[in-house]
This record gives structure tokens, sequence and C-alpha cells, in this order.
């Protein structure tokens, strides 16, 4: 099995617009598919930086002197591309969400599909896991998770479930789970509300909408003028918060107006929302629910 299969390959780099000397960025590299097609693109003195902070992408590393692979999280864009001695690029591409190598390693504990210990942490360094989630939260704490990043209506029933069964004893791996919560997965939908429940957990462990927002709040001022954005998101917290930043240059509320009463906001969206064609999510599942938007630099 491929390490990734890269998803709307074709126009997430063709949205980009690479320039042949232009320094870029992949800050989700993981298989390296949309690198290598970046790189392609690339002359002889372009650049290429690319990030990922799960040490087991650094096996893809592409043996090329026009790349850097960096082994961080990409909410520290900026920082580490100053220490490699760049200040603006020409684009940022960024692949949003768990690769498929996470989904398919059972011990990684993404996946519903398999038994594993909770886990779920993208960068095996970190402390939080999903057990001390699901363990250590209090019960209003498990609620919010729930509610907020699952968007799971029995959200206060499934903390209190799960603060009432750890009394007796830990719950440990996914199938501990599963049985603790079963009363909410009724058979028709137990493959969505498991996702849900996966994906809220997920999302708490890895601190995956702070890192986003601390990503975008940098992409204004790491890009020059007339760079692009090429983002691709999978659910619809991602993807409003993409929206919107593109739109505003803010997460909530609206931008300052000038003396003339326009809007200053740093970005204009190029084309419209992209998705996958039925072709290629017959090829590729995982690539269902992936929402491509594009965005320059004003």
């Amino acid at each position: 099995m491929e390490y990734h299969n890269p998803v709307l390959l074709k126009e997430t780099v063709d949205g980009l617009k690479v320039a042949p000397n232009g320094v870029y960025v992949d800050v989700t590299f993981g298989g390296g598919g949309h690198s290598k097609e970046i790189l392609k693109r690339l002359g002889e003195n372009g650049r290429l930086f690319a990030f990922d902070q799960d040490e087991d992408a650094l096996e893809n590393a592409i043996d090329d002197p026009r790349f850097t692979l960096i082994n961080e999280n990409f909410r520290y864009v900026k920082r580490f591309l100053r220490l490699h001695g760049v200040r603006q690029v020409n684009g940022v591409l960024a692949d949003f969400g768990v690769s498929s190598h996470q989904f398919d390693v059972p011990e990684r504990g993404f996946s519903t599909r398999f038994e594993a210990n909770l886990d779920m942490r993208m960068n095996q360094q970190n402390k939080l896991s999903a057990f001390h989630v699901v363990n250590e939260y209090e019960e209003e704490q498990l609620r919010q998770v729930f509610a907020q990043y699952g968007e799971l209506r029995p959200a206060p029933a499934m903390a209190r479930l799960i603060v009432e069964y750890r009394k007796k004893e830990p719950i440990v791996t996914s199938e501990q789970l599963k049985m603790v919560l079963r009363k909410f997965l009724p058979p028709r939908h137990e493959n969505k509300v498991l996702a849900q429940i996966y994906q809220a957990i997920r999302i708490e462990v890895n601190q995956e909408i702070e890192v986003l927002k601390e990503f975008l709040l940098q992409t204004p001022e790491i890009l020059v003028k007339g760079g692009r954005l090429s983002f691709i998101s999978y659910h619809s917290l991602e993807d409003r918060l993409v929206k919107r930043f593109i739109r505003n240059g803010l997460f909530e509320g609206e931008p300052e107006r000038d003396v003339f009463g326009n809007f200053e906001v740093p970005f204009k969206k190029v084309g419209k929302l992209i998705v996958p064609s039925q072709e290629e999510i017959k090829m590729n599942n995982r690539a269902r629910s992936a929402k491509l938007r594009i965005a320059e630099k004003i």
C-alpha cells in the first residue's frame, strides 16, 4: 500500500501557479506526493521546503538539492523558514487532516477499523494522547470535545457514561471505547458516529484547530504579493476557518474598512471551490470529503 495517495494532486499544484525559480512550502509532506509534483515544475534554482511532525514521514524524504524536509509542526512555519534564511515564499500548499499511512497503521489508533490502544498522536513525542483525553479529562471537558469537534448531539450523555465507566477501570483500547458508547452506535449509523467520536478526540489530541489558526495567521506575512495558497480541508470545522480567513483575513467578525469604505483583506479567492471527481473518489475513497480552496495574496 502506498504511504499516502495525494488527493486532488494536479488541481492543488496547479493552484500554486508554480514559477520555475520560486520558493514553495508543502506544510503537510506525508508521503511526498504533492511535493514531488511541485519539484517537477520547479527549475534548478527553485526551492521547496516541506514540514511534517510525524517521524514516519521522514522515511519519504526526497533526494533533491532543491528540497528541504523539516520535522516540525506547521504551526511554526514562519520560525523554521527564517532559520533556513527564508522570509517570504511564492506559494503554500496544505493537505490538512490525517494521512492514509496514519489511518492504515493499526497501532497509531486513528482508524475505527482496528482494535488498538487509544493514541491518535500525529507527533508521537507529544505527551497528550487519546488515552489521556478519554481517561483524565473532566466530564465538562469531554462534553465540549464531543460537541465542538465531533458535532455530536448526545455529547453530554457520552461524557457522563465515559466518566462513570472509568471509575471501575481505565478505557485503554478502541474496542473498550466502542463498548462503553455502544448505546450511541445504532447499527445503520455506527461507522458515521464512530468517525465523529474519533474525529473529536483526534482534533483535541493534536490541537488541530488551534494549530490551523496559528498557521493561517502567519500566511499573509510569509507570502509574497501575488503568491498563492492552495489548501485541502476534510471536515466542516477546518473548511469554515479556511473559507473565512481567505475572505476576511479573520476567523470572526468583519475586517476593518479603509477611508473609502473598502474592506482591507490580505487575500482574494481564486476560482471556485474544487472537489474530487467521482473517478478519483472511486480510486481513493478518502478523497470523498476533500474541499480545495485557492487564494492569492493581494
